[in-house]
Order: C-alpha cells, then structure tokens, then sequence
C-alpha cells in the first residue's frame, strides 16, 4: 500500500516489539508505523522505547483497534498520529503525510471527539474510570468484553495466564468490582456503550 503511493518505500518490517527496535537502530528509517497488537510487549511499549531512544523519529500507529479507545494512549505515549487499518488509502498517506511534516494525525471524526471529550472533562472534573487502567489492563478488558477467556487472552498478547488473571485483579480493584464475573458483564457493557 505504502509502495503503490510512488512517494515512500518500506526499507524494514519487524514482527515484535524487540525486532523492531533492532531494525530501527539498524536502518535509521525517516518514521516508524507502529501495529499497536504485538507479540510480548504491545505497540504502546514499543512507542514508549521508541520515543526514549529515538525522540525526534515520526510515528504513526497502524491498527485494527478502535481508534475511540487507543489513540489518545498512543499520543500520550509518544506516537504522532493514529490511523485505522480499514480506513481508505488515501486517509493513510495523509497520515503518513502529515505525520512526515511535523502534523499530528487523527480521523476527523476522533479529532473532534478527543477536543469534546477534553472540553467536557475540563468542565465536569471528571475522570473515566477506564482511564486509570494501564494500557496492558486496557486491552485485556476489551478482550475480556470481547468474550474472551484467561487462557484465550493468554495465547492472543504472548503471556502466562497467571499474567492475565494479576491484570485481571488489578482491573477489579482500579474499577472497583467484586469478583471476574462483575469485571467480565463490566467489560460488555463498557465495550457495547463505546460501539452504541
């Protein structure tokens, strides 16, 4: 997709968080896209070690995940643009694009919904409970709305599913629920509001 434009060329492809910072440190690209679901450490890791090491490189997050739940964890944690996989072509070259030139990226429809939802809090005072999860508890909850169990999620994210069930417990108490089954039916709900 990124050759068929004629502007850019790939000159390295990593399929883990480690791998990808061998090649960085390698090739020197001009900017890195990140795929937030990454064996072992996850993209928002990754641009985490990205940004520590190589602050001035542009990044732009790739993803299948819904841009609503992602992109601002992947802003704050260094990425300069976000944009989804299905989104058309032309929305990921103005991405890269924009990225390219110092912009920041968003789709309009999340640009307008960050500027609402910021406007809103800084009204309200308020904080999302959801907001005080890490981004590894985050992404276990989705999985866990998605109707996913321990062993399941274990397989998808390359952990232990002792990992999974100490994220688990960590999201129960930060969200303040009694037991897994109230952390699961909190997970669907969460999830089908954000869909709704």
């Amino acid at each position: 997709m990124i050759h068929s434009d004629g502007t850019f060329a790939v000159c390295g492809e990593a399929g883990t968080a480690a791998e990808a910072m061998d090649v960085i440190r390698k090739l020197h690209p001009d900017m890195a896209i990140v795929d937030l679901s990454l064996p072992g450490a996850n993209g928002i890791e990754l641009i985490k070690n990205v940004r520590a090491e190589f602050p001035k490189l542009p990044i732009l997050v790739l993803s299948m995940h819904d841009e609503s739940l992602y992109a601002v964890r992947a802003l704050r944690a260094g990425a300069d643009g976000y944009v989804m996989k299905h989104e058309a072509m032309a929305n990921v070259i103005q991405a890269i694009r924009e990225v390219f030139n110092g912009h920041p990226y968003l789709s309009p429809a999340m640009a307008a919904q960050v500027i609402t939802k910021f406007a809103h809090r800084q009204a309200e005072g308020e904080t999302d409970a959801v907001e005080r999860l890490s981004d590894r508890e985050l992404e276990i909850l989705e999985l866990i709305g998605k109707g996913n169990e321990v062993r399941q999620i274990a397989k998808l994210l390359h952990l232990s599913p002792k990992t999974v069930e100490t994220h688990r417990a960590h999201i129960k108490d930060k969200l303040d629920l009694k037991n897994s089954r109230e952390v699961a039916r909190f997970a669907l709900q969460w999830l089908s509001a954000r869909e709704a």
